[in-house]
């Protein structure tokens, strides 16, 4: 175990023999996929591949079977990488029987998303668009709709982007918030304990993650002080005037009563539907309880 490249023949050893007891577990029989691009931390574009199936003993049963590099985020590519996946398991996209995406065009897309691809190839891969999902996107397009709700997205992604916008920043936005935890602490405002005080992310919203909106506003709230010295520093050290005005502009707008009050009550909103889209997503979950949550 002291060796990197005996770890990762493990690794690997491992994984073929699960994905091979997965696939005889499926035994030729139908499936759904389940597929999710994002990029590593070097920049590089990847897919990871997932498989709802029944099994033998008839329980429903999801699987991850690879994450593989692709192109670009074309929908071509990734048909492509799908297409070069399955017949190295054994599958075929004619046991295709349903189709789950996040909601990027790419993906969802009527013309030419992934799904109408899919489609082509297997007249019965259904694609069904989760219903968390939508119901996250149904609330927050309805709330943008709202000018200051769109005022106050928008600033909170611009702040972000600043704050992210060089290893400096986010090394100093490390730095506050590390300061004012240890104040916290030393003054018992907060609990010491494992798992507790992990260190907050600058999370930025995404319209296609259902949650990413709620942990953001959630993220700055819990570190506002933080960003409010980076937006401080910034004012007085960035190296260009624009970018002065910028971080002036920005530390005065989200101190203002509209936006902390707006930033608060969009928590409480999201944070509704956020408690209800976790509790819909657990396996014990059964139909009669979901319709009282609903």
């Amino acid at each position: 175990m002291t060796s990197h490249d005996m770890q990762k023949d493990i690794m690997t050893t491992c994984k073929i023999e699960i994905v091979k007891d997965i696939i005889e577990d499926i035994n030729n029989d139908y499936f759904v996929l389940l597929v999710d691009e994002s990029r590593d931390v070097s920049g590089k574009e990847k897919m990871a591949i997932c498989l709802r199936y029944v099994d033998k003993k008839g329980f429903v049963m999801e699987a991850f079977i690879g994450l593989v590099r692709i192109k670009d985020t074309s929908v071509l590519s990734q048909k492509e990488a799908i297409v070069d996946v399955l017949p190295h398991h054994s599958l075929t996209l004619s046991n295709v029987r349903g189709q789950c995406y996040n909601g990027a065009c790419n993906m969802q897309g009527e013309l030419s998303g992934l799904k109408t691809l899919i489609r082509q190839e297997s007249r019965s891969a259904h694609s069904v668009h989760c219903f968390a999902h939508q119901l996250q996107l149904t609330l927050v397009t309805v709330s943008k709709k709202h000018v200051q709700v769109g005022e106050l997205v928008l600033l909170i992604s611009n702040i972000l982007n600043v704050l992210g916008a060089s290893f400096k920043r986010v090394d100093n936005f490390r730095e506050s918030q590390k300061m004012y935890l240890r104040m916290a602490v030393d003054m018992g405002e907060l609990e010491t304990g494992i798992g507790l005080n992990q260190e907050l992310g600058l999370v930025k919203d995404g319209d296609t993650h259902w949650g990413s909106h709620y942990k953001s506003f959630g993220n700055f709230i819990s570190s506002f002080d933080s960003i409010v010295d980076v937006l401080d520093t910034l004012v007085v050290n960035a190296t260009t005037l624009e970018e002065r005005a910028s971080a002036s502009g920005f530390l005065i707008s989200c101190q203002t009563f509209e936006i902390i009050f707006l930033l608060h009550l969009m928590t409480d909103v999201l944070g509704i539907t956020n408690d209800f889209n976790v509790s819909l997503q657990k396996k014990e979950q059964d139909i009669p309880n979901v319709m009282i949550l609903v």
